[in-house]
């Protein structure tokens, strides 16, 4: 009996080492067993409240997982002494979604303190985001745990740009061990929220594979200038930009993709035939979506001992 603890113990160690392999979707089914409930009820009345609250939250996910892994860091807040990633570039006046997170966080601490990490929150907020705008469900693993530091370098070099070509998003998604497919499916985000002019003006002006009405739209909220009218929205979807679905990539088939980074998913390129497939297939495209983001939520979470389940998201214990 004694020597199989022994051996049980071992394997629960050899676990608890495993990285990814530990996450799992019933992580908090005993220690936490209102946490979905909780989160969703948070994400519903956010959403409800504010539409495009869901696409900042669901980029907010992916901007943390992109850099160092699934583990919070982006919801560090910056302290005189402590600089983290919500003023790198990519985050910089376009980041949100913070309160609505710690709100929830403050609502799981209250029904289980000390035991989910934000970093979970907001894996499954996310997903719960998605599914409040239409879009598809999918099983949160869960079991990460908080980081104790952030780096804006590395969210400054390692999120995608809105100006980068196909093959840099390629390998921009392959260095985090997700496929090209992974990062149509996952591109296919921009069916909800907004952009800032800044991020598309270079391609309303300058790029010709653009239908021209799309163009001269988007010109009369966004001026040539640079500086002015920089934080001006604009829908990243312009038929449904408070619904998931895959009209997203009906409108890069008609050149009305907003970024240069979404155009070039369909431009003659080696992505053409997944646009064409999710465009006429939306079962197709939820489920790789919800596939792609289950991989996206196993980039390189911390378990077992490494960094802290934080009492408040915004800072370290």
């Amino acid at each position: 009996m004694a020597s199989n603890i022994a051996i049980l113990a071992i394997v629960v160690t050899l676990l608890l080492q495993g990285g990814e392999a530990q996450l799992n979707t019933n992580f908090y089914s005993t220690s936490c067993p209102n946490l979905l409930s909780t989160v969703k009820s948070g994400v519903k009345s956010a959403v409800s409240s504010q539409p495009r609250m869901g696409a900042s939250i669901l980029r907010l996910f992916f901007h943390d997982c992109f850099v160092n892994g699934c583990d919070g860091s982006i919801l560090l807040d910056d302290t005189s002494s402590f600089t983290g990633e919500q003023n790198a570039g990519p985050n910089r006046n376009s980041a949100r979604g913070f309160t609505v997170i710690d709100n929830i966080k403050s609502a799981v601490e209250k029904a289980c303190p000390g035991v989910v990490s934000c970093a979970d929150i907001l894996a499954i907020a996310a997903r719960d985001s998605v599914v409040q705008l239409g879009g598809p469900s999918w099983n949160v693993k869960v079991g990460r745990r908080d980081a104790k530091t952030a780096s804006q370098a590395a969210a400054n070099s390692n999120i995608p740009a809105p100006s980068m070509s196909l093959s840099q998003l390629i390998s921009s998604f392959r260095a985090v061990g997700l496929s090209t497919r992974d990062m149509v499916a996952l591109s296919g985000a921009h069916t909800i929220g907004q952009s800032r002019c800044t991020n598309f003006r270079a391609r309303i002006y300058n790029e010709t594979n653009i239908n021209a009405a799309f163009a001269t739209l988007r010109q009369r909220s966004c001026p040539r200038a640079a500086g002015s009218g920089d934080g001006n929205l604009a829908p990243l979807d312009i038929n449904s930009a408070t619904s998931f679905d895959n009209s997203y990539f009906k409108n890069l088939m008609a050149q009305r993709g907003l970024l240069h980074s979404d155009q070039v998913l369909f431009n003659g390129g080696s992505t053409d035939s997944i646009v064409r497939g999710y465009s006429s297939s939306p079962s197709s495209f939820n489920s790789d979506f919800a596939a792609a983001m289950i991989k996206m939520g196993d980039i390189s979470p911390l378990t077992g001992s490494s960094g802290e389940i934080r009492k408040v998201c915004g800072r370290t214990n």
